[in-house]
């Protein structure tokens, strides 16, 4: 069977699982696969996937497996996105094809090139791999904390992770948000930062969530 229709459905399933569903119902409602069962059958002759009570679970190779698809995707949409700037559209139709022909060394390449981001552009939390493990990288990240910049740099808002909502709406009113422009004027005792006509004080723990890229 066609390796990328058998990456297409263990992607599909590790997201189904992500937001807490396995019901072999919804993944054949969900696939877009002409003849899923064929494929969800091979899953099984490969020891990929169990069915229990109704539902398809990945095995711990199958697991292995899907999560490294997901996490070629989903550095394929930030790659997409953040750097070349492309549409949402364009984004995940590229992402698509990209997954299945990144290398793991191109893969961890992009992800170190990126600065290790913790979630996709659509808020997704992308799986991590040995070099985010890695203390130190064989390559200067692209993008980075605002923690990572020196006092007068110039830097553009590529992504915000994942914090509380009050302090998410706090920086939006300051126009701290993704894609906006900033210059970085002090980092002690605490991050100042020149959004258009406002300044903005930050505390340590929030400039290390909001990552960034020169300009």
């Amino acid at each position: 069977m066609e390796r990328e229709r058998i990456e297409e459905m263990l992607e599909l399933l590790w997201t189904l699982n992500e937001t807490g569903h396995q019901e072999l119902s919804l993944v054949l409602e969900k696939s877009k696969d002409q003849d899923a069962k064929a494929v969800l059958n091979d899953l099984r002759e490969q020891g990929l996937i169990d069915d229990a009570d109704g539902k398809i679970v990945l095995t711990e190779n199958g697991q292995a497996e899907a999560t490294e698809i997901v996490r070629r995707y989903r550095l394929a949409e930030a790659l997409l996105s953040h750097v070349l700037d492309l549409e949402d559209n364009e984004v995940m139709d590229s992402a698509c094809k990209f997954e299945h022909i990144l290398s793991p060394k191109v893969t961890e390449s992009i992800c170190t090139f990126l600065g290790h981001p913790p979630v996709c552009p659509h808020g997704k939390p992308i799986p991590r791999g040995e070099c985010c493990l890695r203390s130190e990288t064989e390559m200067k990240p692209f993008v980075t904390s605002l923690t990572g910049v020196e006092v007068g740099a110039r830097v553009s808002v590529v992504f915000i992770s994942p914090m509380l909502h009050s302090t998410l709406d706090r920086l939006a009113g300051f126009g701290v948000v993704p894609g906006s422009e900033m210059r970085l004027h002090q980092k002690s005792p605490s991050y100042v930062v020149q959004v258009g006509e406002t300044t903005v004080a930050l505390d340590e723990d929030i400039a290390e969530g909001i990552y960034v890229k020169r300009i």
